[in-house]
């Protein structure tokens, strides 16, 4: 194949682009609870995300990869075509990075999922043909976006209804916050555990059963229980605290536990939605590799999920701070009790998505969760106003992505710069 160092180049610049954008506007808002609850400083919150959105995208996101390469575009269709599919992955990915800069820069949380499967249906049904598209694959991927966030919203609920009973509904809120919170803090760690042993492992070759699964994030879940008991016993009764908010004390508590919460929700957002921005390197980089064949399988290369981690971190790093700012307090207020709840509903429901490989969005599910927070203290407690203007940012990225694709993919079928020889 002629030109494949730029078209690797090209690729591989995209798909940074593409994780950038993702850190700054998927990982902000992802991260924008632990901030607006105060739980976390934006500093530590960029630490933290760090950490473990790199840690989830390389161990845990090939599952997902795998069903945005292949599953939304049919490769037969293209396999006498390689240079279409370049053209038009590149052009998802540049479209799809663009879109992200523009929403982030002005402060909109969407959906980097919607940017990447519109960016590719647009390419593939104008560029291709209508035919070229899986309808059936992208129905799931819409029912997906309406069931996780009910989901994520119905377990938040429930989550902070059985805070309110246990914990802040009673006479002694602060010695129960004590008492119960071993039991969240174990959650949080046996879903971090399961999704890593169930879909991260077999990257490093290590090979355990069900069972075997299930028993070690039954100890994992033990350790960070623990761990989260010892910090939490060491938690002092502030008097003039309480003066000024009842529930100052019991904050500190949740305050721990916000702390575990965002370190799942950022796992549970680098196994998903790395997927965003691999997913089409891996499609190119296995046609120039396989020297011009539109292939339906191949390996994951390391490299890419590692390109896609560092993308990722560095853009929450240098532009989330925008996101962060609009997500952390626009929905309802958030307290580390409240935040608690939403996170581990939505870290919980990523994960599951992410176990059965539907690329879902991360945005919608915390949103949902949120949501149900939200509703679990009554009505008045949302901004409507705000939650409208987040759903019309929803409606408007899908066409957004497929549109700047098409542009895009004529341009670089245009230039012409595939050549298979």
């Amino acid at each position: 194949m002629e030109n494949a160092y730029l078209i690797l180049i090209l690729v591989t610049t995209f798909g940074f682009f593409m994780a950038w954008g993702i850190g700054a506007n998927d990982v902000a808002n992802a991260m924008g609870t632990s901030v607006g609850s105060r739980a976390l400083t934006i500093k530590q919150a960029v630490i933290v995300a760090g950490i473990f959105e790199f840690t989830g995208a390389y161990l845990a996101g090939g599952e997902v990869t795998s069903t945005i390469r292949k599953g939304i575009v049919d490769p037969h269709l293209l396999g006498n075509s390689p240079d279409l599919l370049i053209y038009g992955m590149l052009a998802a990915l540049l479209a799809a990075g663009i879109w992200l800069l523009i929403a982030s820069r002005l402060g909109w949380p969407v959906s980097t999922t919607h940017s990447i499967v519109g960016a590719i249906i647009g390419f593939a049904a104008v560029g291709i043909g209508m035919d070229a598209v899986k309808w059936g694959k992208v129905v799931d991927i819409v029912l997906s976006w309406v069931i996780t966030p009910m989901l994520a919203g119905t377990l938040s609920f429930l989550i902070f209804r059985s805070i309110q009973k246990l914990i802040l509904n009673t006479d002694r809120p602060f010695n129960n916050a004590q008492r119960y919170s071993p039991i969240y803090t174990f959650l949080a760690g046996f879903v971090i555990a399961l999704v890593t042993l169930f879909k991260g492992l077999k990257h490093i070759g290590l090979q355990t059963s069900t069972g075997e699964n299930y028993f070690i994030a039954l100890l994992v879940g033990v350790m960070i229980m623990l761990l989260g008991y010892y910090f939490v016993r060491r938690i002092k009764i502030d008097k003039e605290a309480d003066r000024d908010f009842h529930f100052a004390n019991v904050e500190k508590v949740f305050g721990v536990l916000m702390v575990i919460t965002a370190s799942a929700m950022a796992f549970a957002h680098g196994s998903n939605d790395v997927a965003n921005a691999v997913g089409p390197v891996a499609a190119v980089v296995g046609v120039v590799q396989s020297g011009g064949a539109v292939i339906q399988e191949s390996v994951m290369p390391p490299w890419v999920l590692i390109l896609g981690g560092v993308g990722i971190i560095l853009g929450l790093a240098t532009y989330g701070h925008r996101v962060i700012a609009t997500i952390g307090s626009r929905i309802t207020e958030l307290t580390p009790s409240r935040g608690f709840a939403a996170n581990l509903a939505a870290a919980s429901t990523v994960v599951l998505a992410s176990g059965f490989g539907l690329p879902i969005s991360t945005t919608q599910t915390l949103v949902g969760a949120v949501l149900g927070v939200g509703f679990a203290r009554g009505i008045a407690a949302l901004n409507v106003n705000v939650i409208r203007s987040i759903f019309l940012s929803w409606v408007v990225t899908l066409p957004a992505g497929a549109v700047l694709a098409i542009v895009f993919f004529f341009m670089f079928k245009g230039i012409g710069f595939v050549s298979i020889s």
